[in-house]
């Protein structure tokens, strides 16, 4: 993995699926209690490895899986320095659909969703023992978290190279290598005054 300090942030490239764990548990080692981490990225960049990392990164022993069909997963597991941490593992990806209420924009939407799931004030006020990691949500946690972390990844179009054509240079399909390994880049943008300093 190699990484360059931006202004707005943090840069690395991430070739693997086992880099891209590692990230993640660099990057839990780093949290503390009320953290609101965001993870972006298109389907198979590696969004549910990175949290795999991250649940390893905070001790947690039971498989990290996305949450698609559950929306959020809690899983208990300690910080670096020891002290109890409660994951709290969101994806925002089928919250906000189309079915608006009249005159109701998305955002709005959007927390109406999260209260019925209760996870509106654990986002707005995350526990001493709670860490956020969501999926997906930029709209809503901007909306919701002024403190954030977050994590963008792409896949590198150099790398991918004829992917576009939907085979890859060996033959393969596209959907097949969105799942494996292949360079990723992640940016991790620090938001408010708790992120100011980050670095890896």
């Amino acid at each position: 993995m190699s990484h360059d300090d931006q202004a707005n942030g943090v840069t690395v490239d991430v070739p693997t699926d086992e880099d891209m764990r590692a990230l993640g548990e660099r990057v839990a080692r780093q949290v503390h209690g009320g953290d609101v981490l965001l993870l972006s990225g298109p389907l198979g960049a590696g969004k549910t490895t990175f949290a795999q990392g991250f649940g390893r990164g905070l001790g947690i022993g039971e498989p990290i899986v996305s949450p698609t069909f559950t929306i959020a997963r809690e899983l208990d597991g300690r910080f670096a320095d020891g002290t109890p941490a409660h994951l709290v593992h969101v994806d925002a990806y089928r919250l906000g659909g189309n079915a608006y209420a009249p005159g109701q924009d998305a955002i709005g939407r959007l927390l109406d969703e999260l209260e019925s799931l209760g996870l509106d004030e654990e986002l707005e006020d995350p526990g001493e023992q709670t860490v956020i990691l969501m999926e997906w949500g930029e709209q809503m946690v901007a909306a919701l978290a002024p403190e954030r972390l977050e994590i963008h990844i792409d896949r590198s179009i150099a790398a991918d190279g004829p992917a576009a054509a939907g085979t890859m240079a060996d033959g393969s399909d596209v959907d097949a290598e969105l799942t494996g390994d292949g360079m990723r880049v992640v940016t991790l943008v620090p938001v408010g005054t708790r992120w100011r300093g980050f670095a890896l």
